[in-house]
């Protein structure tokens, strides 16, 4: 499964890890993805996202269903 935020679209990027001899190897950034059950009351039933921290605050912030219906204009599906 892809580790991609629902809400944000945020995934894993790369840099570089850099040692105290400023020595530099690649790595990767990985998003801090969680699985949440959320309501959606026009449904009457929870739904199952992988989400993001920030993917959590902007849904308590706009609501779930506004976060659903721009995923979903956005071509993203759940």
């Amino acid at each position: 499964m892809a580790k991609v935020c629902f809400v944000t679209g945020k995934k894993p990027i790369s840099g570089n890890r850099v040692s105290h001899a400023n020595n530099k190897k690649r790595r990767r950034f990985e998003p801090n993805l969680q699985w949440k059950r959320i309501w959606v009351p026009s449904e009457n039933r929870f739904i199952r996202l992988r989400v993001s921290a920030r993917g959590l605050k902007t849904i308590d912030k706009k609501g779930v269903e506004r976060v659903l219906l721009d995923a979903a204009k956005q071509g993203r599906k759940r």
